[in-house]
Formats: C-alpha cells, sequence, structure tokens
C-alpha cells in the first residue's frame, strides 16, 4: 500500500468501532457448529467479520474493539492473524471476550448493548469521542466517515444508517420514521401490523409501484457520553430496548445509505449472497474495488490449476486443481481438488482454509447442484448431491442437512463413492 495511502488510512481517532462478533448463528445451523456467525467463510477466501473490520480501517478508523463470546477462538485466531501489528501498525485492535472481565461478571451477554454494557470500563479509556456500533455479520461496503461527518453537523447524540427497504424486509428490521432535517421521531422494532406498516411508509414516488420503508441497518453511532448514559437505563438490547430510549431522549438523527447492504441471518440469505457474486456482479458485495480491498489472512498459494473444465460464471480460488467437467454458478474456495467428470452447478464449495492439512477432495463423476460444501470435506467417486425428491428441511443424516432446498454437507465429512441424495 503506498504510504500516502496508508497514513490517509489511520487518521480518524475521534472515533472507535465497536464489532459485535459474538453470535451464535442459530439459522445458520448447521455452518456455525464449530464457530461463531462471524467466523463463517464468505467468497471463496474471507470470513463475514472482515467486512466491518475492513470498512473500519478504509474509513480511517484506528481504534477497533471486537466483542466476542459465542466459539471465541473460531474468529480470535483468525483476527490476531490477518489484523497484526506488523500489517496493521498504525492500528489498535482489541478482542473483548468474558475472560477480560472481572471472575464474578464471566456469564454470557444477554443483547448487543449488555455485550457493550459489560464492557465499558474498557471503553470509557479510550480517547475516542464517538462510538461506532457494527455488526459482526452484515455485507456492505461504507465509508464510516461520512456518516461521523454528518453526526458532527446534526450534533447527534445518535446516528443510526438506514437504508430504504421493500415491504417483504419490514419484519427483520426496525423502522424509523424522520421528519424533513432527518431527525427520528418514531422506531419500532420488526413490525408485522399493517396499519402500523403504513404509518412507516415513506412518501411514494411516482415511479415506485409499491411503498418503500426506511429501516436500520443496526449500524449506530453514539456520542461517547451519550453511550455511557444510555447503558444505564434498562434494556439489554439496541434494537428492542435502548434506541426507542434514546430516541424519546432526542438528538437522534438517521444518516441515509443507498448501496448494497445484506445481513446474514439465514442459510438462505447467506447462499444468496454467495451465489449472487457469479450472477452479474450488480446486485451484491462488491469484492472487486482495488482502492478498497477486503482485508483477511494472506494466503500464499499458487494459482488455480483448471485442466478440460468449462467453468461458467464461477469464482475458483488459489491452491485448487481443477479437473471437473463443468463448473456453473458457483464459488470453490482454496485448496479444492475436484476430478474429472464431475459437475459442480451453482454450489459453494468452501475447500481448506489451511495450509498444513489435504486438501478438499470431490471425485471422479461427481454430480452437486445447489449445496454447499463445508471445509475439509472428501467426497467419493459418483456421488450425487442434487436433492432429487425437492425436500426444502431434512437432516439426511449428523453430518448432511438439507435447508431451504440446498444442501449443506457439514465441515470434516466423508462420503462415501456411489452415495446419492
Amino acid at each position: 500500500m503506498p504510504k500516502a495511502a496508508r497514513e490517509k488510512l489511520f487518521s480518524s481517532p475521534q472515533i472507535a468501532s465497536i464489532i459485535l462478533a459474538g453470535g451464535q448463528g442459530t439459522r445458520l445451523h448447521p455452518l456455525t457448529e464449530a464457530r461463531c456467525k462471524p467466523a463463517v467463510y464468505f467468497a471463496g477466501k474471507y470470513r463475514l467479520v472482515d467486512i466491518p473490520i475492513s470498512n473500519s480501517l478504509h474509513s480511517g478508523i484506528s481504534q477497533i474493539y471486537i466483542i466476542l463470546q459465542h466459539l471465541p477462538k473460531s474468529v480470535e485466531s483468525h483476527i490476531q492473524t490477518a489484523y497484526s501489528m506488523n500489517r496493521f501498525p498504525n492500528s489498535e485492535i482489541k478482542i473483548l471476550t468474558s475472560s477480560a472481565q472481572s471472575s464474578y461478571e464471566k456469564h454470557w451477554y444477554h443483547g448487543t448493548a449488555d455485550a457493550v454494557r459489560k464492557n465499558i470500563q474498557i471503553l470509557k479509556n479510550s480517547s475516542a469521542e464517538y462510538f461506532l456500533i457494527l455488526s459482526g455479520d452484515q455485507l456492505y461496503q461504507m465509508d464510516y466517515s461520512e456518516m461521523l461527518s454528518f453526526a458532527k453537523k446534526e450534533d447527534a447524540d445518535l446516528v443510526i444508517a438506514t437504508l430504504p427497504v421493500d415491504r417483504k424486509e419490514t419484519h427483520r428490521l426496525g423502522l424509523l420514521k424522520i421528519d424533513e432535517s432527518h431527525k427520528i421521531v418514531d422506531f419500532i422494532e420488526k413490525p408485522t401490523d399493517p396499519q402500523v406498516l403504513e404509518n412507516f411508509a415513506l412518501p411514494k414516488k411516482p415511479e415506485e409501484r409499491e411503498a418503500k420503508y426506511l429501516g436500520s441497518m443496526g449500524i449506530y453511532i453514539f456520542k461517547k457520553q451519550a453511550l455511557i448514559n444510555l447503558l444505564k437505563e434498562e434494556g439489554d438490547d439496541f434494537g428492542k430496548n435502548l434506541i426507542p430510549t434514546q430516541i424519546k431522549k432526542g438528538k437522534t438523527s438517521a444518516f441515509i445509505y443507498e448501496g448494497y447492504w445484506e445481513d446474514i441471518g439465514t442459510i438462505q440469505s447467506y447462499y444468496e449472497a454467495n451465489i449472487a457474486l457469479t450472477i452479474d456482479g450488480k446486485n451484491c458485495l462488491n469484492i472487486y474495488d482495488v482502492t478498497r480491498p477486503i482485508f483477511t489472512i494472506p494466503r500464499y498459494l499458487p494459482q488455480p490449476k483448471i485442466l478440460n473444465t468449462l467453468v461458467y460464471k464461477s469464482l475458483i480460488s488459489p491452491g485448487s486443481i481443477i479437473e471437473a467437467q463443468t463448473i456453473e454458478n458457483s464459488i470453490i474456495g482454496p485448496q479444492s481438488y475436484i476430478k474429472k467428470g464431475t459437475t459442480i452447478s451453482h454450489s459453494i464449495i468452501t475447500g481448506n482454509h489451511h495450509p498444513h492439512s489435504s486438501s478438499c477432495m470431490i471425485g471422479e463423476n461427481c454430480h452437486i447442484v445447489k449445496a454447499i460444501i463445508d471445509e475439509d470435506v472428501s467426497i467419493g467417486n459418483n456421488v450425487s448431491l442434487i436433492n432429487k425428491k425437492n425436500l426444502e428441511h431434512d437432516d439426511v443424516s449428523d453430518r448432511i442437512f438439507i435447508r431451504n432446498g440446498i444442501i449443506i454437507v457439514t465441515s470434516g465429512t466423508k462420503i462415501p463413492n456411489g452415495f446419492t441424495l
């Protein structure tokens, strides 16, 4: 990275990021069977937690606190390796877990606000004037410095990042109502009542067929003292409890964002966000912006070797050896070995992300459609994973599942020759 760019990268001591990365991710099971949700792989290369960390670094934020809880080892070693002082000497990235607290506080956090509250003594020592609260499992690219400038301009105690959403998305988001100056006048968490929704609908533009709503992205900028004061109030979750409380206090504004954003909450949203990368490159995360790369662990792997394979709209990761017949609309992770005669369609092959382990192996003449193959999986010859019964939800075994019609093979599974699903 050029020196000028590096100096610009670490230039905003006024604000610190707090990344909530302790999610259990029950709706992402079985991908979260052995890892927390922010540690799940994305795009054949990254972990979900790389997104908010990279956004923070590109926004000039040098103080980053990452709060862990569920299966912390699954992401802690990744963060320590990917964001070491050698790579980012001017940044301060601290991992906060229950072990960092006194003995009588060693219990699980009860919600997003409770996680911050239980670490408040550490955060009070920060020199930052503002705190940026982020989720560890969302996909988007944002320059937080623009949001900070907006917060300063409005002299707001709280700014919530928002985006216009369709009605089908409202059940999973908090909705806001704002006035002409972007002050927040009302908020409701995940509404379903049609009358309530009508009250929160944005003015319809002439070109719009359906109403739009202003959804919370779960991204907040607080003045430091405002956050400290708010955490003294009752309630363990920001969206359900403390955000409505702060809005009643006033001095809250909405920062409107109109780019790509996706909350990875379910197997289907995870699958679609990955496969979207292979389609047209528009309605997905832009992983090809060389001016704002997504940081992760650097891996010193050779370029993929592709032999007599028809590859159509797919991502093939380094270290892979591909002898397959066809690969279509799929993501092939690093160190994947796919043998002759095999066809893979609309699938995610996680591969092997550990340099000292053997490759992920898929044998000869296999047929894989609409599947997520987790890391370090070995598949024998003549295996068919196509969900021929069109099942929506099934526990095929303790290692193979179907969720939303998507086949999931869990990490470390060995599938014998001739297996059919």
